[in-house]
């Protein structure tokens, strides 16, 4: 099976290893670069904001600060689930061309931190041209199991990071 060469594809694995945040949705693990991680925290009241895409759930207050926020099980157009005691929010630095901005992404649970090594890591599998997942990094193999490794700062169009910017201006009035 032939793979999908991600932009940091180039600059081989050793520019993806490093420490990631665990996080599933259904039985499927995610990770992101801890560095991007600012916060995990519990669920709370989330403001909704109205004619917003279904994935955006709408925006809380952290701290003084709006933070819009998606749930990652619709972005990635998983069936919904109901939300328990162990769904959670991660707040993320996501970078884009108007910046940077914190959004809070809801998932079913954060599992661990895992220091994933460049030989654990193998390219995005290629499926076909009509799937584009630029926001892969790569898979991990890690203790038997498969995690997906995400770009974050690519998880979103640069078209929907414009709504959040629109979602969090009407969350301040």
């Amino acid at each position: 099976m032939a793979t999908v060469a991600h932009p940091l594809a180039a600059d081989s694995a050793r520019q993806r290893q490093g420490k990631y945040l665990v996080f599933h949705l259904d039985r499927e693990e995610f990770g992101v670069q801890v560095l991007k991680v600012r916060e995990i925290m519990g669920l709370q009241e989330i403001t909704a904001v109205p004619q917003t895409a279904d994935f955006v759930k709408g925006v809380i207050n952290l701290r003084g600060k709006v933070i819009p926020v998606i749930d990652l099980r619709l972005k990635f157009r998983m069936r919904s689930a109901e939300y328990t005691q162990r769904t959670c929010i991660i707040v993320l630095q996501v970078e884009n061309e108007n910046g940077s901005m914190q959004v809070g992404v809801i998932v079913d649970g954060v599992s661990e931190v895992l220091t994933i090594q460049e030989q654990e890591i193998e390219n995005t599998p290629d499926f076909g041209d009509q799937v584009s997942l630029p926001y892969i990094l790569g898979m991990a193999k890690v203790k038997g199991k498969v995690k997906i490794l995400l770009d974050i700062d690519r998880v979103l169009s640069q078209q929907e990071c414009d709504g959040l910017d629109r979602v969090m201006e009407l969350g301040e009035q």
